[in-house]
């Protein structure tokens, strides 16, 4: 499996969330960022027991390159 960086929040205080990956392999996106521990929103959700929910900013989906038309950092 290779991740490549597609882009990091140029806002976060020690520039190490959020990040946004893609796996070539699997053909997925992996986002990592604050995990949603609101129960209200959480509530809201069918979220399987074995699934989680991390949350990133609305501006950073910049980065996915449907959206921005070309690849990230390292794609």
């Amino acid at each position: 499996m290779a991740l490549h960086l597609l882009g990091k929040d140029p806002n976060s205080p020690e520039g190490k969330s959020p990040t946004v990956y893609y796996d070539d392999v699997a053909d997925k996106y992996l986002v990592q960022g604050l995990k949603v521990l609101d129960e209200e929103r959480l509530s809201q959700m069918d979220l399987p027991d074995h699934e989680t929910v991390a949350e990133i900013p609305k501006y950073m989906v910049k980065f996915f390159p449907e959206v921005s038309g070309g690849g990230g950092t390292d794609v």
